[in-house]
């Protein structure tokens, strides 16, 4: 039994109907490389149940305690089932990519069920006419909650699910799927009991962990006050909750391709790059739209900061606020300022504190994290405060082929969710030599997804075009 940290806990917290708190991810395989060509439904379940032991999400499931005295925990469940969770269906034909997209933004849009393991996978066949993939291809759609996992253990968990050949050694750490379930459950008294005592250490650290940040936080004010910041303006993606309803599109690009880019510009990186993809995207949908502002869109970027990298631990991770520029019409000067803002960005954090940014939240009583989270959306909605307009999620992945049940993985796109005020997300992926730009967003706030993957398209080539013109005329398209 193992209790959920502050930061897990207010995935749970946050979360309604409207506001499904989960990741996903879509990899899409071939299987001509599996043995024989053919991957079945049953040698899928098989191939799942030898790798659940690498990541206890698998099989954990919440356990909440009585008037919230205490963060939920996770138990193992004792009536895990795994064909429960592995799920199999088709797509009609033709079996195109807006086909696809459909499906996925459907199934992303509901719950996971908190009585069993907070994941879901899917099994999609029928993607005959997706691109130029080749034929008898078949996806892998898996969402699992935020609170079990964030990008990097996501990734680690992908790891944990797939093999670096067709053709794996058997792994010598299978454990067979038999528990000792015994004392699994813990008693209402238990949970009581650890509530109290937990929540009387976490309210020492909150203490101390406000007494430190209070010399910090002027320091930082200071410096905001010195800068030329002039807020965060609204657009149709910050200016009304959210609905359940989700749309999900996306773009694949050369990984090559995006280090040519970051290469061509002094103390570029590939972040700085996909930031600039995103921010002329959102500047010519949002132009089309007419609902562009004069100031410059802020995006919201995950920076990891805990040390254990592993699928099981606990997510650490604080926002960092970087201007996307979209105030400037050239697509390299436009990049060349995200560098720069991007710079600006990490020294803010940096005064104020990994340890700053985390210690409060994670330790806030869990009967004042339970009420406050619901209550800061609904405070920010009333006021109109505007945290950021984007999140934008970069998720570095590994740059070698990986196989599941024997089929080699051709891409992987992600997913993230989306809340009141901030209805639209950016994950990017980079696998195997190329990097994938996928969108989750309400459907009432962006109805229209394919005309903004031609927007990633179009801000693609753009950015490619001007920032190699003197050494190349036309960006590759993937």
């Amino acid at each position: 039994m193992k209790q959920l940290s502050g930061l897990d806990s207010a995935f749970v917290y946050l979360e309604t109907a409207a506001t499904p708190m989960h990741i996903g991810s879509l990899c899409i395989y071939d299987q001509s490389t599996a043995p024989g060509g053919v991957v079945g439904f049953k040698d899928i379940i098989r191939f799942f149940d030898e790798r659940l032991h690498k990541a206890k999400a698998f099989r954990q499931r919440l356990v909440t305690v009585p008037m919230s005295l205490g963060h939920p925990y996770w138990i193992e469940d004792p009536e895990f089932d795994l064909e429960f969770h592995l799920r199999h269906i088709a797509l009609p034909k033709p079996g195109d990519w807006r086909q696809l997209m459909i499906q996925v933004s459907r199934l992303q849009s509901h719950e996971l069920d908190k009585s069993r393991p907070l994941w879901e996978a899917y099994i999609i066949e029928g993607l005959d006419n997706v691109g130029r993939l080749p034929k008898g291809c078949f996806a892998l759609y898996i969402k699992m909650h935020h609170a079990t996992i964030d990008g990097v253990s996501g990734a680690a968990l992908q790891a944990a699910i797939h093999d670096l050949e067709p053709l794996a050694p058997a792994d010598v750490d299978f454990v067979p799927a038999v528990r000792d379930l015994s004392g699994s459950s813990p008693t209402m008294f238990q949970l009581m009991a650890r509530g109290a005592v937990n929540n009387l250490a976490k309210s020492a650290k909150l203490f101390l962990g406000v007494s430190n940040a209070v010399p910090r936080l002027i320091k930082a004010k200071k410096a905001a006050q010195d800068s030329d910041d002039v807020g965060v303006p609204t657009t149709i993606f910050n200016r009304q909750r959210v609905t359940a309803n989700r749309v999900i599109e996306g773009r694949q690009f050369d990984l090559s391709d995006l280090r040519a880019i970051a290469k061509s510009q002094p103390g570029t990186k590939i972040n700085d790059v996909a930031l600039a993809i995103v921010s002329g995207a959102m500047r010519e949908y949002l132009t089309a739209r007419d609902d562009l502002p004069e100031p410059s869109l802020i995006a919201a970027c995950p920076v990891n900061v805990r040390t254990d990298q592993s699928a099981d631990a606990d997510n650490m991770v604080i926002m960092m606020n970087t201007p996307l520029c979209t105030d400037i019409d050239d697509p390299v000067r436009r990049l060349q300022a995200i560098v720069d803002g991007s710079g600006e960005a990490k020294e803010f954090t940096n005064i104020l504190g990994a340890d700053t940014l985390t210690r409060i939240p994670l330790n806030i009583p869990a009967f004042f994290a339970r009420s406050l989270m619901p209550s800061l959306m609904s405070l920010g909605m009333r006021l109109d405060a505007v945290a950021f307009n984007t999140i934008v999620s970069n998720v570095p992945g590994i740059q070698q082929p990986l196989y599941f049940c024997g089929a080699q993985m051709v891409s992987v796109y992600g997913m993230g969710p989306i809340i009141d005020q901030a209805g639209l997300f950016h994950a990017v992926f980079s696998y195997d030599g190329k990097i994938t730009f996928m969108i989750t967003a309400c459907r009432e706030m962006l109805p229209d997804p394919e005309f903004y993957a031609e927007c990633l398209q179009a801000s693609f080539d753009e950015l490619m075009v001007a920032a190699l013109k003197p050494t190349r005329q036309a960006p590759r398209r993937s």
